[in-house]
């Protein structure tokens, strides 16, 4: 049987007919979607764009909150070897201009609350015949919008009816559906999905049905029994992501379990304050995760304790303090029963009066999987001492994207767990030399969930695919215990003066994880004497702060900051961790936060470093200017707003 989603999809439609593998929040509460309704629903939307024209080998994109719909349409396409061009909802119009022109796409199905991007760009699309297909019911707003942006009506087109029509005319297309579906081919491309761009123009990722097959077999096979057959999982990143795609969608589809989707009618603001509303009403088993978001579920943690009485802070930091030192690295604990067993009594009774209740308020998921980016340590031992672990893995889009993950069987906290089955992996010097263990180098795959290439661009193509081997771009090591710790992308390395490098982004999360007042931070070397740091602030903790300590000055509150940046230190395991001379000597601090929308983050929620060092040049040069006084004047000025 070939390797292809589609036979996926066969096989889980034939097994569990009746379970419900896609739910979405209507008005009439969870509407759920079994197997046997998503075989019907794609085999009729699928006939309803045969009818309109689509041919095999074209290009769609997607555009849309993760719903029921989205993950119709995917398939839907799929099985008319059509290929799917997901898109983030977070992209600006020029940014969706650039990717529809550059994958040629034909179409695109898009939600409402991204319609107007694609208005704005409509008659710049080279494609003078591109088609739209609208996910939600037309209303009085979509027709004005219509007339004002001259879209040409017959090139709308609107999914309930597409379903509606397929339904009726079914047997008019099956057996040319039928046809093409058995046309479809290992390495036909199910998806080009497009890089966030943090290094330049974004590139265009062409994974095949193999790689997601393979992908989605490596991770199943490595977490075993840890990955609930028949159990939840609320889908809270978008699906767009390459994370959520395999790990959510088609792991989904394979084991099975039941994707329940954010609910994010309103837009992304609603979306976010629907988080904790969602996973009350869901009580996932799991859920899917990045560094971004689970660092503000724990300031958000860490804010409501500081709100509760001195006997409840107390008791919650003892009994994190002895979690965390109970659980050790989560590999090897404490060698001594007695000791563990010693802290096990507040650890316990924190748990019972505090932690517990914390669970609840999450929808008392058993855990989380992270990826898109590295996880700090603080985090990892933060939510595994109060009982949300969170596993962290490592991967990228080009390698569909699972390279490695802990898992609950399994686990070291500081690492990104052992690498998948299936899949050679190596450790190489400058001059691609294979590195012994614990040793750092690129990280270097070859399996069949490497991609089929970037989109005309065989250059690029040529210097990331060599003899087989994907060539990540990524720094790392390989531990005695054999799991892979991942240390930050070779791009991204800071430089010393005298040559030796240093990857950032494990000490740019340990300081935003311990300093309540850090936000966001990135560190910055280029060949120079020290390391400076770019900060944004936490407005609320720094509001509440000034207030609770009688903060009087500019000057006064700078100094705690600083502080605050080496709060780290006080963790033993992290108190030498990091070599002095790529800690931070002096920082700025930026007027505003790094947002999608000043392009200082990227969908992913990752910095994107080229962008933040050419809008803050000039502040970045003061920090090496011999009259410090500058760069003080200047945090004082931003500071000043918090005393007006």
């Amino acid at each position: 049987m070939k390797r292809t989603i589609i036979n996926i999809l066969k096989q889980s439609v034939e097994k569990y007919p009746n379970f419900n593998y896609l739910n979405e929040k209507t008005d009439k509460g969870w509407t759920p979607t079994n197997f046997e309704q998503t075989e019907q629903l794609t085999n009729y939307l699928a006939a309803a764009l045969v009818q309109n024209g689509f041919k095999p080998l074209e290009k769609i994109a997607i555009l849309s909150e993760g719903r029921t719909a989205w993950v119709i349409a995917e398939l839907a396409i799929l099985k008319l070897r059509i290929t799917s061009v997901p898109l983030s909802v977070k992209l600006l119009p020029e940014e969706l201009l650039f990717r529809l022109n550059h994958s040629e796409s034909s179409a695109i199905f898009i939600s409402k609350n991204n319609f107007n991007k694609i208005l704005e760009i409509y008659h710049k699309l080279n494609d003078k015949n591109f088609k739209i297909i609208y996910l939600d019911q037309p209303d009085q707003n979509f027709q004005q919008l219509i007339e004002k942006y001259n879209i040409p009506t017959e090139n709308l087109l609107f999914y309930d009816q597409l379903i509606n029509s397929g339904k009726e005319n079914y047997n008019k297309y099956s057996e040319q559906i039928q046809q093409i579906i058995s046309q479809i081919d290992e390495d036909d491309v199910v998806s080009i999905s497009y890089t966030s761009g943090t290094t330049g123009d974004p590139k265009g990722i062409m994974l095949t049905h193999k790689n997601y097959y393979h992908n989605v077999h490596q991770a199943i096979t490595h977490f075993q029994n840890d990955l609930p057959t028949f159990g939840k999982s609320l889908v809270i990143l978008p699906v767009d992501h390459s994370f959520a795609h395999t790990a959510g969608i088609y792991t989904a589809l394979k084991l099975p379990y039941a994707l329940y989707f954010l609910d994010a009618r309103g837009g992304s603001m609603k979306a976010l304050k629907n988080i904790p509303i969602n996973l009350q009403e869901v009580q996932p088993d799991i859920i899917f995760t990045v560094p971004a978001l689970s660092g503000n579920f724990m300031k958000k943690i860490l804010e409501n304790i500081e709100k509760q009485s001195g006997l409840v802070k107390w008791l919650f930091n003892l009994g994190l303090k002895a979690g965390i030192k109970k659980i050790g690295d989560g590999y090897r604990q404490r060698p001594f029963i007695l000791w563990r067993l010693i802290l096990s009594l507040p650890h316990s009774i924190a748990d019972a009066l505090i932690f517990k209740k914390i669970r609840q308020s999450f929808g008392n998921y058993q855990y989380a999987i992270g990826g898109g980016a590295l996880l700090d340590i603080t985090q990892q031992r933060f939510f595994a001492s109060i009982g949300m672990p969170i596993y962290q893995g490592y991967g990228l889009t080009e390698a569909t994207p699972i390279i490695s993950a802990n898992t609950p069987s399994e686990h070291k906290f500081g690492s990104s767990g052992k690498p998948m089955p299936m899949m050679e992996i190596k450790i190489i010097d400058d001059n691609g030399q294979p590195l012994p263990i614990g040793q750092k180098g690129q990280i270097i795959i070859k399996g069949d969930n490497v991609m089929k290439g970037y989109f005309k661009n065989p250059q690029a193509t040529a210097k990331t695919i060599r003899d087989g081997w994907l060539y990540t771009g990524d720094m790392g090591y390989m531990d005695n215990d054999g799991f892979l710790v991942v240390t930050g992308r070779e791009k991204a390395l800071l430089i010393s003066q005298d040559g030796e490098k240093y990857s950032p982004e494990e000490i740019e999360e340990t300081i935003a994880s311990s300093s309540p007042f850090i936000y966001q931070i990135m560190l910055y070397n280029d060949h120079s004497k020290y390391t400076t740091a770019i900060v944004t602030l936490n407005d609320d903790y720094v509001k509440n702060f000034i207030k609770q300590n009688n903060i009087k000055t500019p000057e006064e509150l700078i100094y705690h900051i600083e502080k605050s940046m080496f709060e780290f230190k006080k963790d033993k395991a992290l108190r030498n961790k990091f070599p002095s001379r790529w800690l931070p000597k002096v920082f700025a601090i930026a007027p505003e936060p790094f947002t999608e929308q000043n392009k200082m983050l990227n969908s992913t929620l990752k910095i994107v470093r080229y962008r933040i060092i050419e809008h803050y040049k000039a502040l970045i040069d003061s920090m090496y200017d011999e009259n410090s006084s500058n760069i003080s004047k200047h945090n004082v000025e931003v500071l000043r707003k918090y005393f007006e």
